[in-house]
């Protein structure tokens, strides 16, 4: 969008008006290449305007950029639009009409036939020219500057001046400080000194950040009236609207504004006729705002600026330097985070995730500490536990039937002694009372982080916040509006009604088939591999069992575990990556109508995918492992070739253990970790290279702009990918921590971590995103209660099918003959008489143990071979399935009993925050009767004095006067 004869909306005695920098006038050809070193000379220009964070005046603040994509033209006509005020933008609106619009009539149009890539071109810079045009009349002020280090890539400057500001925050009804101050409730006696004593306990962990110290005196906050500025502190203009706020109205004005022209050249006869068609039906139905504008490419990137800097020797101190090094730097992992000037600088949505992120944390360091003392527990008792040492004894000799067919050979109880041992570390009474007290940890956390969010929100003006009251959420999106615009245009030309155009369920009936059926699909692959996992851990047992190793046939369940687990978590990791981008993709083919509808949509498939493919693997382990083997003799085969799986004589529950540790660590490792910072570096760096190789070389040694330097840095994409990672990871925390209690450690130590890196990342690799004002995490705290009662669930089977707690109980009080639990290994165990194996099934070399085996043992509770009703259930199986159940049944409505207390009893809204808030409605309605009353006094001062000048002209007339006498008898 150079300015040049060609396209000038000037009238023709304004042309001359323009100021030329010495740059300009060399790029035009009328100075010589040593012009340069006159503007060396001279005071830097861009010093003035900060380099790019205010206009050139140095007085007007760049609120938001709008970035665009130009051809530089070659000739010497060329003029660089670096500074083009106000006025002449006004000027040149207010003559728009009288000028052929740019593409039509012009002198070099006429010389021969454009490619329909000049029309296209021409057809945006004719959208931005009436967009920009629209912005002007908003109130809004633009600056371009063309002349960047960014070949081919313009950027629109916007500056919001103080009357739109104040118009604007009063139509979103904008809390802002009045002049009202009083001074909040303290705590006093004995509350108040431990209070004292905790401050200075932890002022060492607190962020040297003004925002964050505790506040004593708080100013009332009021929704912004224009009537009534008297009210608000307007001590300091310039700051009354900080960078947040002042980019958040920018961007409700470009949502708002609209580019309703389409294209205005496409030729003779009927592509005229058609174009004109068009033209009048998005006139009338489609609204271009700044998201279809940068869905149909006219912009390139729309985006508020970062405050400066944030490293450097010389970088002038602001907020970003400031969170750069109180917030975003490892050094300071072991503090608070500054949770206000987050949301002071991001804005409340994202100030509410980093919070919630925190108290998250937080809530890990007690549950790790009662986890790490479950696994010492585990560790302390291991060698008096009974059952491992009876698997471990030797003497006893047990003989264990094949793990597979043919190949293996029969194998002695004791070559698992290891993992009946390890087994005991998870697997232990310790486990059911951690498990009962992540139930009620899990609902504490849910109840605390509603009583922070209280108070973040009563310390950020939120308490009569309302989601309906946001623009941003019912603003309709750019491709539901081009939806619309498409079917309006399908209707038959009889049909005048295409205002009240709109999607129905008619219209998204194929999407939503789509995604149901690619849903499906998708579940199905993930089981599919699942499937293949399980069928290359049957075949590699088998082949390993062939191995003449003695080692490695003894490490053969240890190496097909950890293999088969690494598969996994590879398979999850890319599946993850795939999940997401198709999930958008189907959200997209919804067309939800808002971002808010959009995002909760996307949000429900992503979780329902990597939901399933992250704990699939898990849930076969847990539940499905071991249960339909079958027996000796009649063994459950896959594809009639591969036998199920078999557990550990010491139960799947260590199996358990490590695929969720791997898993889990992997993820957390790999995923959220190595990812996060690679990938964002990553796209930086080919971005800036790429647009290095576009710049002419000339230019590398100019400082490049602020607006130049974050059109380089990645796009904000949203916090559902940040939320998702940290839901996945609350999940393995609580869904199966009766066999992982070191988990809750494992997730404290990432997330000390994470934090730092995501703060980095918004910091350092991010765009500056639009502020959001939200109350709440939105659709994320319903999931999170939802997985807090499915853990009660599924922690309640694991500990009674996939551990030996229950079978242990049930043979301490049922079948014991002296109350221990000697014998407890051989009562699981049943008998198998070798000679009734199928027909090709039985071991190729029966001698491997050095003597002949007639029966051999497996776990079950089986009728022996030499009963009436032999290898049917016994009646032990039935009576451990019964107090299997029995103990899901007590244990889900115990602890569900408990959580259900927990969040009786302790109340949402903190009872001084409740007193607060009150308070500050009755100081409001006290601010306002007394201005009533100022007013009132004021309306009766002016008509006493009206009255005071009337009495002297009644005293003048005569008939005052020869009344006077009489009155003043009267009166006396």
């Amino acid at each position: 969008m150079r300015v040049n004869e060609k396209y000038s909306t000037l009238p023709a005695e304004d042309r001359s008006v323009h100021i030329i920098n010495i740059c300009a006038i060399e790029d035009i050809g009328y100075l010589p290449s040593e012009g340069t070193l006159l503007n060396s000379l001279s005071v830097d220009p861009d010093a003035k305007c900060k380099y790019g964070l205010y206009f050139r005046d140095g007085k007007r603040k760049v609120d938001y950029v709008l970035v665009y994509h130009h051809k530089r033209p070659s000739g010497s006509r060329t003029l660089a639009r670096r500074s083009q005020s106000q006025d002449s933008r006004l000027s040149a609106r207010s003559g728009r009409q009288d000028q052929p619009l740019p593409g039509l009539g012009s002198p070099e149009g006429a010389d021969g036939p454009e490619s329909p890539q000049d029309f296209h071109e021409d057809d945006k810079r004719f959208r931005r020219a009436e967009y920009e045009g629209n912005l002007l009349e908003a109130g809004l002020e633009l600056e371009c500057d063309e002349d960047t280090k960014i070949h081919g890539v313009g950027f629109v400057k916007i500056h919001a001046p103080w009357n739109v500001l104040c118009r604007e925050a009063e139509f979103l009804k904008l809390k802002m400080p009045t002049k009202k101050l009083y001074r909040m409730n303290e705590a006093r006696g004995l509350l108040k000194k431990i209070n004292s004593v905790v401050q200075k306990i932890t002022a060492p962990i607190q962020p040297r950040v003004a925002e964050h110290r505790p506040q004593s005196v708080k100013r009332l906050f009021y929704a912004f009236s224009r009537e009534k500025q008297h009210l608000f502190d307007l001590s300091d203009k310039d700051s009354f609207f900080d960078s947040k706020t002042r980019s958040t109205i920018v961007y409700e004005i470009l949502k708002r504004t609209t580019c309703t022209k389409a294209k205005y050249s496409m030729g003779q006869g009927e592509g005229r006729k058609k174009d004109s068609a068009l033209l009048s039906k998005r006139r009338k139905c489609g609204k271009y705002g700044i998201t279809s504008l940068l869905a149909n490419g006219v912009y390139l990137a729309a985006y508020p600026l970062h405050d400066g800097d944030y490293r450097g020797e010389n970088v002038e101190f602001n907020d970003r330097k400031l969170l750069y090094e109180e917030w975003a730097s490892y050094r300071v992992f072991y503090k608070y985070q500054p949770i206000d000037l987050v949301r002071k600088y991001f804005g409340e949505k994202i100030g509410l995730y980093f919070a919630w992120l925190g108290v998250y944390t937080q809530m890990l360091i007690p549950a790790s500490v009662v986890g790490v003392i479950v696994f010492l527990y585990g560790c302390a008792t291991v060698d008096d536990n009974i059952p491992s040492k009876e698997m471990c004894d030797q003497s006893q000799n047990i003989t264990m039937c094949p793990l597979c067919d043919k190949t293996c050979s029969y194998w002695k109880m004791s070559s698992a002694c290891a993992t009946a041992r390890a087994s005991h570390l998870f697997d232990n009474p310790a486990t059911v009372f951690f498990s009962i007290f992540m139930a009620l940890w899990a609902a504490t956390f849910m109840e605390h982080w509603k009583r922070k969010q209280m108070r973040l929100n009563y310390r950020w003006d939120l308490t009569s916040f309302e989601e309906e009251e946001e623009a941003v959420k019912g603003h309709p999106r750019a491709e539901y509006e081009a939806r619309v615009l498409q079917k309006s245009l399908r209707k038959e030309s009889k049909d005048k009604k295409t205002d009240k155009v709109k999607l129905t369920w008619k219209d998204r009936f194929p999407a939503y088939l789509i995604n149901l059926v690619s849903i499906i699909f998708m579940i199905a692959v993930t089981f599919a591999i699942v499937l293949g996992v399980i069928i290359y851990r049957i075949s590699t047992a088998a082949a390993l069992a062939m191995n003449s190793s003695p080692s490695v046939r003894s490490n053969i369940r240890v190496t097909v575990t950890a293999t088969a687990v690494i598969i996994n978590l590879v398979v999850i990791i890319l599946l993850d990556e795939v999940y997401g981008c198709i999930a958008r993709w189907l959200t997209k083919i919804e067309v939800p109508k808002t971002e808010k509808n959009f995002e909760e949509r996307l949000i429900f498939k992503a979780f329902l995918l990597k939901f399933v493919n992250s704990y699939t693997p898990i849930f076969y382990v847990a539940f499905f492992k071991g249960r339909f083997v079958g027996r000796p003799g009649d063994y459950v085969y896959i594809f009639q070739s591969f036998r199920m799986e078999e557990c550990a004589p010491g139960g799947c529950l260590m199996e358990l253990c490590i695929q969720l540790s791997i898993i889990m660590l992997g993820k957390q490792l790999i995923q959220n970790n190595l990812f996060e910072i690679g990938i964002p570096k990553m796209k930086k760096l080919i971005r800036s290279l790429r647009l290095r190789q576009q710049s002419p070389s000339d230019e590398h040694a100019k400082r490049e702009q602020r607006y130049e330097v974050d059109f380089t840095l990645e796009p904000f994409a949203g916090l559902t990918p940040e939320y998702m990672e940290m839901i996945i990871q609350f999940g393995f925390v609580t869904l199966f921590v009766a066999s992982f209690p070191l988990a809750p450690l494992f997730a404290l130590l990432n997330n000390i971590i994470e934090i730092r890196l995501d703060a980095k990342k918004f910091i350092t690799e991010l765009r500056r995103p639009v502020a959001v004002r939200a109350k709440d995490i939105g659709i994320w705290y319903n999931i999170l209660r939802g997985v807090g009662k499915l853990a009660v669930i599924i922690n309640a089977f694991v500990i009674s099918f996939t551990s030996d707690f229950i079978p242990r109980l049930v043979y301490l009080y049922m079948y014991s003959k002296n109350g221990t639990m000697h014998g407890f290994v051989n009562h699981t165990l049943s008998s198998f008489n070798v000679s009734d194996f199928q027909e090709g099934t039985a071991p190729n070399d029966p001698l491997d143990l050095g003597y002949e085996v007639h029966i051999c043992r497996y776990k079950d509770y089986r009728e022996p071979p030499w009963s009436e009703h032999k290898y049917d259930i016994s009646k032990d199986f039935w009576a451990v399935l019964a107090a299997r159940l029995a103990f899901v049944i007590v244990f889900q409505n115990l602890v569900m009993f408990m959580s259900d207390f927990v969040d009786w009893v302790i109340p949402d809204i903190p009872k001084d925050i409740s007193q607060q808030v009150h308070k500050e409605k009755v100081l409001m309605v006290e601010l306002f009767m007394r201005e009533e009353q100022g007013k009132q006094q004021l309306l009766d001062t002016w008509m006493e004095r009206d009255s005071a000048k009337d009495e002297p002209l009644n005293n003048h007339s005569p008939r005052a006067g020869l009344a006077s006498p009489e009155h003043h008898t009267g009166a006396v």
